[in-house]
């Protein structure tokens, strides 16, 4: 199915997708910085567009929605991963599908599929919280390989993960050799608002092996939805809750670069609520109608001193959801 008319600009929304996958910094615009964004959701975050196009659609007999992750792919396109283990290519310019792979475990089952990289070499890094895992695939959606996993992350009884509640962010740091993982909710037995992070390191062989894990304080009876590293190597960080006849809250917030001490630190860089709603409607109750149930979170360009960033919710395959994205211009 064609998706619909976007209901904003699709020019408007996709202006800093051009450059998707070519992330080069560009200088800084001196007079711009001291001027309050346009669109501000806060004094460093602008909302640039929305969009909920692909919302309720199909491409080549495959739903477009449950979507939990994106990542800019090597051949200019942006990659949406679907949690029903579905792989879609979308056009960087106008969001239409262009491609679906479908992607499978070791036995031929489907993945509960949460994080996601597109590699240098055209293969995708793909995180599920079933076990968890990290897997492996080709670009056809061949499966390659798996990434060990410390033992304490295993989902219960194996490990400390609860159910539905381990890998759901993955990201690959500036220069590639850094592998990074978030879990959505804390270990049995740690604190209500640390939740751990795990990185691997790239090997000479191209494979990666463990390395360091971290930790990071969520705020009060939020979850991580995504982390996607920024191009100076710092971390934006999705963090994502539900209140039944309230709606979500969605803050995102940029966190320490791994590799300087093992507790993250962190900053509020805005809570979504405070964006216009440009004329976003909800079918459900919101503190604010753009919200929804984001998940999915990538850089796709900078410029100007101010990095794009593109968001997506997850509709959960429900009437009363939207699979909506958001363009989102950071300054940090």
């Amino acid at each position: 199915m064609r998706p619909r008319m976007l209901r904003t600009s699709l020019a408007t929304l996709t202006a800093g997708l051009a450059a998707a996958g070519c992330l080069v910094a560009a200088g800084p615009a001196a007079a711009a910085h001291d001027r309050p964004p346009r669109h501000a959701c806060s004094p460093v975050v602008s909302l640039t567009g929305y969009s909920d196009a692909l919302d309720k659609t199909t491409y080549d007999g495959t739903y477009v929605g449950n979507l939990s992750a994106l990542a800019p792919d090597r051949r200019g396109a942006v990659a949406a991963l679907s949690d029903r283990s579905s792989l879609f290519r979308l056009d960087a310019r106008t969001l239409e599908p262009r491609g679906v792979i479908a992607l499978a475990d070791e036995n031929g089952a489907a993945l509960d599929s949460e994080g996601l990289v597109a590699d240098r070499d055209g293969t995708y890094l793909v995180s599920s919280e079933t076990e968890p895992s990290v897997r492996r695939y080709s670009r056809t959606g061949e499966l390659l390989g798996r990434l060990p996993v410390p033992d304490d992350l295993r989902t219960a009884p194996e490990g400390r993960a609860r159910a539905n509640g381990s890998f759901e962010g993955l990201t690959l740091l500036p220069g590639g050799r850094t592998l990074l993982a978030s879990m959505e909710y804390p270990l049995d037995g740690d604190p209500a608002d640390l939740v751990r992070f795990q990185t691997w390191q790239r090997t000479p062989h191209g494979d990666f092996r463990l390395a360091a894990g971290y930790t990071y304080r969520t705020d009060p009876g939020l979850g991580v939805s995504e982390v996607t590293a920024a191009p100076d190597g710092r971390l934006l960080v999705l963090e994502r809750g539900f209140t039944a006849g309230v709606g979500n809250t969605v803050r995102l917030h940029l966190a320490d670069r791994p590799g300087h001490g093992t507790a993250l630190r962190k900053r509020l860089l805005a809570d979504l609520a405070d964006c216009p709603t440009l004329g976003a409607t909800a079918g459900q109750p919101q503190p604010n109608p753009l919200l929804d149930n984001f998940e999915g979170m990538t850089v796709t360009g900078r410029s100007g001193g101010r990095t794009d960033v593109l968001v997506v919710s997850d509709d959960n395959q429900n009437d009363v959801q939207t699979t909506r994205f958001l363009a989102l211009r950071v300054r940090v």
